[in-house]
């Protein structure tokens, strides 16, 4: 399944969660996983065009925790870079 908030991909390149560093922030712009899987994690928060941003992770860097719609949630490497976002600008 692909959620897409925008069609367009202009004003940047898109990363996977797994590519932001600890404490990076995004925006999510599509989750390409199957239909179960999607919906349980929008169901988690994380829905194209909601800010994430990325916590600690375990010693071996996996799983990472990552701050969604108020929450902490622990995804994996496999998942978390399947879900796709545009890296929020520094001020």
């Amino acid at each position: 399944m692909q959620l897409i908030v925008n069609k367009e991909e202009a004003g940047g390149t898109l990363l996977t969660l797994a590519d932001l560093a600890e404490n990076g922030e995004a925006v999510v712009e599509r989750i390409e996983l199957a239909a179960d899987l999607a919906g349980r994690l929008m169901e988690l928060g994380f829905v194209p065009g909601h800010h994430v941003s990325v916590g600690r992770s375990a010693p071996g860097g996996d799983p990472r925790v990552f701050r969604v719609d108020g929450g902490e949630i622990a995804l994996r490497r496999e998942t978390s870079s399947c879900i796709f976002v545009r890296r929020v600008k520094e001020i």
